[in-house]
């Protein structure tokens, strides 16, 4: 009777979840259905007994960055042991503040609810899900951290749910561009060098500038392969920049982004210039 009640309190949630999930996406559906039938059964971290997760891993430990157009496929791993053996293991991604579906902003589900399973020994399984991470169905406010939530459930009907088993990051794509001017010029004259920095912009499907952000433009020589950073710049209001240096070699020069919390590093070509 108890592994009865445990595993049709959970599957029923995910029930309810595989049923809505698919309605997200649609263009007038909100980009997180499903989430709220979900995130009723079961709301925080929870312990029934002797089993446990013991790892999670989502997209292999690395973060995912994602432009405006392209779907992007990632995998999930959760193993999970119990005395008497594993049923079964369930898990989503979600984003959001606290610890619980109810402050979550986004919901990913699984393509399977139970994913593809191989025991490792009589005590312990191995699960791996996939997930589709589709830029039409995401907010900007989603960018940055997101959770992985899952449930391990025992063959006797003990049963773990972690919230956060682990988290990793999914980033707004970055673009950046560099152009030195004028070209030809004389040694000892003033480079202009402009580009611009942009990110993907999930609530337009379009790329949009990224605004105060501090950006650095590197120079290597034409005889070397090592960049060497010539002085930081901040974008504009629009994600522009502009700096001027003064023409030595000739070589190339970039601008280069580190990246912030919700938006991933990127380094422009290097615009090669000719000095006479």
């Amino acid at each position: 009777m108890r592994i009865r009640a445990t595993v049709a309190a959970v599957s029923g949630a995910l029930a309810l979840t595989a049923l809505a999930v698919p309605a997200a996406q649609a263009d007038d559906a909100p980009k997180t259905a499903g989430l709220s039938a979900f995130a009723g059964q079961a709301k925080s971290d929870a312990v029934d007994g002797d089993t446990k997760i013991t790892k999670a891993v989502v997209n292999g430990g690395k973060n995912l960055t994602l432009g405006t157009t392209a779907k992007k496929t990632i995998t999930a791993e959760v193993t999970a042991t119990d005395p008497e053996g594993i049923y079964e293991i369930h898990a989503a991604l979600w984003n959001g503040a606290g610890s619980d579906f109810e402050n979550a902003k986004g919901f990913i589900g699984a393509n399977s609810q139970t994913g593809t399973c191989t025991e490792v020994n009589s005590t312990t399984t191995k699960c791996k899900y996939t997930f589709v991470v589709d830029p039409a169905l995401m907010y900007n406010n989603t960018a940055g951290t997101w959770k992985l939530w899952t449930v391990g459930i025992g063959a006797d009907g003990d049963s773990v749910t972690k919230t956060a088993a682990t988290t990793f990051k999914i980033l707004r794509a970055g673009k950046l561009t560099a152009d030195a001017s004028p070209e030809p010029v004389r040694k000892g004259k003033t480079v202009t060098v402009k580009g611009k920095l942009s990110r993907a912009n999930w609530d337009e499907i379009r790329y949009a500038g990224y605004s105060g952000q501090k950006v650095q433009l590197q120079f290597r020589k034409k005889t070397s392969n090592t960049y060497t950073t010539v002085k930081t710049v901040t974008t504009n209001s629009t994600g522009n920049l502009s700096a001027t240096t003064t023409a030595t070699v000739d070589g190339y020069f970039r601008y280069s982004f580190a990246g912030s919390s919700t938006t991933s590093a990127v380094t422009a070509a290097g615009d090669y210039l000719d000095v006479r």
